[in-house]
């Protein structure tokens, strides 16, 4: 779970905003550079870029797929956090004219489209009241693709944000403010700190409203891996239970004989509380040397697997990865340590205490 907790911080909240503040009505952001540049002082603040949204269907011979176009300032050089997702040559591609875009690949490939194919979208109007009228048609060039993974390749796009506020009606130029936060975790409280003291009325949204269902199912299966861990740990001691109950059986006679020999009840009790301790520390011993050599390595070991099996653990169309993520924290290693470790003490008090309780009149008779 660390591993999906990694790249959900990494990769995808490294693309999506992690917050946005945008206008009520067809005005848009009123002054927005003025905007920009004051929250870009924000210290929490890592970016505020201008943006313009436009949903609508691409009609492609007689399919039809959803779309949701984002109009961004589309500068010489790909944005940092996207370059990974957009090749060199198509952000190149995308720069030419200002009905280029970049679709994700999920649409390419659904579509069949490549670059250079003009397509029409079916673009919602508004009026000035708010009133749906007539659709009406945009036309575009395909620029290149956009790889994110997941269900985002499926629906995102990219264009210039001049012709997505002439399109989508934004007088302003822009309809909002995208954010990227230092901290994306914080977006929550800082969106709504910067919304309720912006000068406009404006909505507010950010990650955890469009995403955060990803961030919810991972700490879900980690408290869940945590409760099954133990469990196995725990099934694993009455293994230790089990074994020192059949020797204090086993050794009934011996342990009278140390009893008449002046053996105290603690000094037999300690004996087989230590014998218990022994068996738990080689377990928790050889178990961590395990999982230390392995968890690092777990992805490369998937990925074989899946070579020589023909399978997809995880599907790139439906998850955000393709790829089994994997990242050991000492924290996680101390704990499992330390609970398989007080397990093992308490799964000796048991027949410890039994083996004290032998009398020494009775065992020999």
């Amino acid at each position: 779970m660390n591993g999906f907790e990694r790249e959900l911080r990494e990769r995808l909240l490294a693309i999506i905003p992690h917050a946005e503040l945008f206008s009520i009505n067809q005005q848009g952001i009123v002054d927005w550079r003025e905007y920009q540049q004051v929250l870009g002082e924000d210290p929490r603040i890592r970016k505020v870029e201008p943006y313009t949204k436009i949903t609508g269907m691409i009609q492609q011979g007689s399919a039809l797929k959803a779309v949701e176009l984002t109009g961004i300032q589309i500068n010489a050089a790909i944005p940092t956090r996207w370059q990974n997702e957009i090749s060199d040559a198509d952000w190149q591609l995308l720069r030419e004219g200002p009905n280029q875009v970049l679709l994700g690949k999920g649409i390419l490939n659904k579509l069949g489209l490549a670059p250079g194919d003009k397509i029409s979208v079916v673009i919602p109007s508004v009026t000035e009241d708010l009133t749906f009228a007539a659709p009406k048609n945009l036309y575009l060039t395909v620029a290149g693709s956009i790889q994110v993974g997941g269900l985002l390749d499926n629906l995102i796009g990219i264009m210039h944000l001049e012709t997505a506020s002439e399109q989508a009606g934004i007088k302003s130029g822009a309809q909002g403010l995208r954010f990227q936060f230092y901290d994306p975790f914080a977006a929550y409280s800082i969106i709504r700190e910067v919304g309720y003291g912006f000068p406009q009325a404006v909505y507010m949204s950010d990650w955890t409203r469009t995403q955060g269902h990803l961030y919810d199912d991972i700490r879900l299966v980690r408290v869940v891996v945590y409760i099954a861990l133990s469990l196995v740990i725990a099934v694993a001691c009455f293994n230790i239970v089990s074994s020192l109950v059949m020797a204090v059986k086993e050794k009934q006679a011996s342990i009278a004989i140390l009893k008449t020999m002046g053996a105290t009840d603690s000094q037999i009790r300690n004996t087989f509380v230590f014998q218990g301790l022994l068996n738990g520390f080689i377990g928790v011993f050889w178990g961590t040397l395990l999982a230390v050599i392995t968890a690092p390595n777990l992805s490369l070991i998937v990925a074989k697997l899946e070579d020589l099996l023909g399978i997809k653990v995880l599907s790139g169309d439906i998850y955000f990865i393709d790829f089994l993520p994997s990242q050991l924290q000492a924290n996680d290693v101390l704990l499992t340590v330390l609970v398989a470790i007080v397990l093992s003490v308490l799964a000796t008090l048991y027949p410890a205490q039994k083996a004290a309780a032998i009398q020494p009149a009775r065992a020999l008779h």
